[in-house]
């Protein structure tokens, strides 16, 4: 199997270092194009792929193509690529908000995969849900879903619907983690800590959080009953969070995301 991806920004990269590094594709059947001078001379000097500035030199030579360009470009790179493709290539988009059917009447092919990577990608604890039409045998998605776990945890789901889900959970959930992170070094700035310090403290402190939650199989609201004592301090911060409605606006937060990605591929 040959892979080419299009696109060498950072979700395109992200996955080429993933599948680099796994082992799953020698270094000659493992393709990226970009059409920058700059980004293919930085592509070269990281190495573990084929670096290409022209897809008229690689398309046609790939079984599986990752197309990593941001969804403004998608109307074009289709023009572009229409002709130069054939039917028994399956096309893995990375494209936020565009949808199978655009993705099969601009090139005019039944074999597409719509994904929702999110940013941990880099870090290999990337959450990538991904899903596809029939005409996509079971030993392909098989291939798909190994390519696509090289950065972490690859998903299946059954409609776009849930891509759109999985938008408000896995896709834009970083940023909620980061907000709430964000918030509690400037409670411990505000309590005297150091910039520096506050940071390791909040860091450490979720980086545990999410071990212990992944290592036993306690539910979250148990491990909360388990902090917090009785008129002690755990209990008095949550009850500030729940008297807030929290809990409730992280929800919302959530619904509002995947409400956004639902009218982004009605467009």
């Amino acid at each position: 199997m040959k892979v080419l991806v299009i696109g060498g920004g950072n979700m395109g990269l992200t996955y080429a270092n993933g599948i680099s590094k796994s082992g799953f594709l020698s270094q000659n059947d493992l393709m990226i194009m970009d059409a920058s001078i700059e980004k293919v001379t930085e592509l070269k000097a990281i190495g573990g792929f084929l670096v290409f500035d022209n897809l008229d030199d690689c398309i046609s030579n790939a079984d599986v193509i990752i197309i990593a360009v941001k969804p403004y470009h998608a109307d074009s790179l289709m023009t572009s690529i229409k002709d130069k493709i054939n039917q028994d290539q399956i096309f893995v988009s990375l494209m936020a908000g565009v949808t199978i059917k655009t993705i099969q009447e601009g090139l005019g092919v039944k074999k597409v995969i719509r994904t929702m990577p999110n940013l941990p990608a880099q870090v290999s604890k990337g959450v990538t849900s991904y899903t596809g039409p029939d005409s996509i045998t079971d030993s392909e998605y098989g291939d798909i879903h190994q390519l696509l776990s090289t950065t972490g945890m690859a998903l299946k789901v059954n409609s776009e619907r849930e891509i759109d889900a999985t938008t408000g959970i896995s896709g834009s959930g970083p940023a909620y983690v980061f907000y709430f992170m964000e918030a509690m070094m400037k409670a411990a700035e505000d309590m005297g800590f150091s910039k520096e310090n506050a940071s390791e403290i909040v860091a450490q402190t979720f980086d545990g959080a999410v071990t212990l939650f992944k290592e036993n199989t306690i539910t979250p609201a148990e491990w909360m009953q388990r902090v917090a004592s009785k008129g002690g301090t755990t209990e008095a911060a949550l009850n500030t969070l729940k008297n807030d409605n929290v809990s409730e606006l992280i929800q919302k937060a959530a619904f509002a995301a995947f409400n956004r990605a639902e009218e982004l591929g009605k467009k």
